[in-house]
């Protein structure tokens, strides 16, 4: 009965149109006073600890690091850098707009800070090389999904810290998954371009490769800073993120010198709403699987799958299935707070690793980004290039179709995401 008032409320107020944090609290709320002894008091308590994890505290360090570079030139120059090793290509400008997406998606772990720091600077160049409308705004919308996936990943730290697994492992094994969609997206990118009709052009000369590859390396450092000092066994991830914070401000106020000091407040302003509105989803999304867990939701499940003969490719899925839909109406770090707890007892029951399982749910929240009706990187495409929804969503068709093949390869062929993790840490 209580699971049954949980569920009946929390989709009651997510067809109302409540914001998703709303829907989980109160749904949560309401039943917890119902069929609990628990007080409101203790709800209270219980949510704010919650979110007193100490790898949570990565999240506003990594969105406050991606805002000063995104608002400075470090995204400029990385465009740059791109265009010199791949702009000689067909569809050189749109291609390099996805390789640019790669290299940014590692320093903000942001999808829609990618779409907005690329795809300014971008859609107009795209266009002014005579591409259509519709092609250039397909790249830019799907190229920059990738920052939920390529580490560091703030979706991959909620991730890590609900299904209690290491955050490190997950970051390595975002690695070949996030290289593997960008080369998909590029190859489809180019193939498009070959059939309107775009010829190769002369290569960049090595010198100006060069200097461009100088020009961008105080941005680009801050990828190795964070993903050499975590591997290197310097500082843990959420010491990695205030590491980025640190270069961040320096690389934007004092050596690119395109933000001002008066500047960070406002940038350190809005990186704490972003937190914030994070952070209250995740509280709210923790209060809710907790109330599954005390009911014994997730045993029930996996034990009625079990019994079923579920084998876990039928698992995997209806797992896609579900998360695909879900990923086209709620934002990711909601919808991995709400599922994992359900899921993940049945992938390990089923034999499946909880990195590969993190990285599968990854792909997934990747697809919902630019799936409508709500997917995330839609709308903030349209807004960036007036353009309606509509038609957004029919030119990311061809790359979103990319993603879809990509998240079959990284579902059923463990390896992929596996391989590094498994040679770092052992396996």
């Amino acid at each position: 009965m209580s699971v049954a008032v949980l569920f009946g409320i929390f989709f009651s107020l997510v067809v109302v149109g409540a914001p998703i944090a709303i829907c989980l609290g109160a749904a949560t709320f309401v039943t917890l006073i119902l069929f609990t002894p628990i007080s409101p008091i203790e709800i209270s308590a219980m949510m704010f600890e919650k979110v007193e994890h100490y790898s949570l505290m990565a999240i506003p360090m990594f969105i406050f690091a991606g805002n000063l570079l995104s608002k400075g030139s470090a995204a400029q120059r990385i465009i740059e850098f791109a265009k010199s090793i791949v702009g000689h290509l067909p569809g050189g400008l749109p291609i390099s707009a996805i390789f640019a997406s790669i290299i940014f998606a590692a320093v903000s772990g942001s999808s829609p800070a990618t779409v907005v720091a690329i795809g300014s600077i971008m859609f107009g160049a795209i266009m002014q090389a005579g591409y259509p409308k519709r092609y250039a705004v397909g790249t830019i919308a799907t190229a920059g999904s990738l920052g939920i996936l390529i580490p560091p990943s703030i979706v991959l730290i909620v991730y890590g810290v609900t299904a209690e697994v290491s955050i490190g492992k997950l970051f390595m094994a975002g690695v070949i998954p996030g290289i593997m969609l960008g080369v998909m997206m590029m190859a489809v990118t180019y193939i498009g371009a070959r059939r309107l009709g775009f010829e190769r052009t002369e290569p960049k000369p090595f010198k100006e490769r060069l200097s461009k590859m100088k020009d961008a390396s105080w941005g680009l450092m801050t990828i190795v800073l964070v993903i050499g000092g975590i591997y290197g066994g310097i500082f843990t991830p959420t010491e990695a993120a205030a590491v980025a914070c640190v270069w961040a401000f320096i690389v934007s106020v004092f050596i690119y010198k395109d933000i001002k000091i008066t500047e960070i407040w406002g940038t350190a302003l809005e990186s704490a709403k972003t937190t914030a509105m994070i952070m209250f989803i995740i509280a709210n999304a923790m209060l809710f699987a907790h109330f599954l867990t005390i009911e014994n939701i997730p045993q029930a499940i996996t034990e009625a799958l079990i019994e079923a003969n579920v084998n876990k490719y039928m698992f995997l899925i209806a797992v896609n299935l579900l998360l695909i839909l879900a990923g086209s109406f709620m934002e990711p770090s909601a919808i991995i707070m709400i599922m994992v707890p359900l899921l993940l007892p049945v992938a390990v029951a089923l034999g499946i690793d909880p990195i590969h399982f993190g990285i599968i749910i990854t792909v997934n929240m990747e697809l919902g980004m630019v799936s409508p009706p709500v997917g995330l990187n839609l709308f903030v495409t349209s807004g960036l290039t007036g353009m309606s929804i509509k038609d957004v969503i029919v030119a990311a068709f061809p790359w979103t179709l990319t993603i879809f093949v990509g998240l079959i390869l990284v579902t059923y062929i463990p390896q992929i995401s596996l391989f590094l993790p498994n040679l770092m840490y052992g396996g």
